[in-house]
């Protein structure tokens, strides 16, 4: 398996995106005092729009590096679970034995706080553990300010930290949506963003068949596999298995790079 830090992608310059914006917003100025309103406003929205489209589009590497996919040709794939602790962690958790696999659970730090015994077993049991942010705010945490988002990072090691002994250098945004304020954080803390390579939407979608169809539409050698654990629907076990089962049908090893 590939050492972790062949895969590390810690911001090197987290403030790039603010000289660009500068740059682009002067540009913005020049052209309508030279052109008028007619011309400088659309130049102005199209300034905006690469900005608008990295913190939008999940998995954008435009304000800080994003790990995708794993460097591979051979059939590994890399689990990945989001959203926990929960009440189906453990059932998880015995999925993941039953098929000799490893996994990485991107926890949220006040459920992890409020169920200290679920993480700890993950980490016994062998499984990493990354910071998918302290209140997992789906709605707001691509607009998050800067305070704002330094406390939703950096509360969520401290409590990581507390409860397993160890640091998590592997950081994803709620929904895979970062603005310009996450680059700075991970640099200081050394972190990783991952993304991922497929998804099954399975927080909203309850069909194990579909899951397994969505995860199987982009697998390939190297996959980062994004499921979730947790949701209303009540249905992730299922999909889970699943999605493990055919996974080793196909010759998988399911490992987990760190």
């Amino acid at each position: 398996m590939l050492a972790s830090e062949t895969l590390r992608r810690v911001p090197r310059f987290p403030h790039a995106w603010a000289w660009c914006l500068l740059a682009s917003q002067a540009a913005v100025v020049w052209v309508w005092l030279r052109y008028g309103w007619r011309v400088g406003l659309p130049f102005m929205v199209l300034t905006h729009l690469p900005f608008w489209w990295a913190t939008l589009m999940p998995g954008s590497a435009l304000f800080c590096p994003v790990l995708r996919r794993l460097p591979t040709t051979e059939r590994v794939a890399w689990i990945t679970i989001d959203d926990g602790p929960s009440d189906e962690t453990r059932a998880i958790l015995d999925l993941l034995d039953a098929h000799d696999a490893k996994a990485t659970f991107f926890l949220v730090g006040e459920r992890a706080r409020a169920r200290p015994e679920l993480v700890r077993e993950i980490a016994w049991r062998g499984h990493g553990i990354g910071n998918h942010s302290a209140t997992h705010s789906a709605k707001w945490f691509w607009a998050l300010p800067p305070r704002r988002m330094r406390q939703e990072i950096e509360r969520t090691q401290t409590i990581l930290r507390e409860l397993t002994g160890t640091t998590p250098h592997w950081f994803r945004a709620v929904v895979g949506m970062a603005n310009p304020f996450v680059a700075a954080v991970l640099k200081e803390h050394g972190m990783t963003r991952v993304a991922w390579s497929t998804r099954a939407y399975d927080a909203i979608a309850s069909d194990p068949a579909v899951v397994l169809a969505r995860i199987e539409r982009h697998l390939a050698p190297g996959a980062i596999v994004l499921l979730h654990e947790g949701a209303k629907h009540g249905r992730n076990v299922e999909g889970v298995r699943v999605v493990l089962e055919r996974l080793r049908t196909l010759g998988y090893r399911l490992e987990r790079p760190d």
